[in-house]
């Protein structure tokens, strides 16, 4: 039997999410009027960003490193804390005058803490 090395094996999953982020991002396209919701999630942090497309600007961020979250979510478990960075980048982006996005999980399955911050953003009212 062949012998998987742990490094073939991690890069192996990058491109495989690679792979899949190449095939969502051909559907998924943010307008000013329905802009992007961009997902990203590490081992430890989550990030996300409103992005439009057609001007390739970032409107609203949050994330678990960002100065406004990151003291009330660094004792708090990871899932609780994309709940928290969920309801953050919603508020901020409802403030912004954008009540519509379409939702970008750049690769990765919706479950667990992507599901966590997808629902705490629907929760605070932003719709996708």
């Amino acid at each position: 039997l062949e012998r998987i090395s742990v490094m073939d094996k991690n890069t192996a999953k990058r491109q495989a999410i690679a792979t899949k982020k190449l095939r969502i991002r051909k559907k998924v396209f943010g307008t000013l009027e329905r802009p992007r919701l961009s997902v990203y999630r590490s081992e430890k942090h989550i990030y996300g960003q409103i992005v439009n497309d057609i001007d390739g600007k970032t409107l609203f961020s949050a994330s678990t490193v960002a100065k406004d979250i990151a003291g009330a979510v660094k004792d708090l478990d990871p899932t609780a804390a994309a709940k928290a960075v969920g309801e953050s980048i919603a508020l901020k982006t409802i403030a912004g005058g954008v009540t519509q996005v379409v939702f970008d999980r750049n690769g990765r399955q919706y479950g667990g803490r992507l599901q966590a911050f997808a629902e705490a953003a629907r929760a605070k009212g932003l719709q996708f």
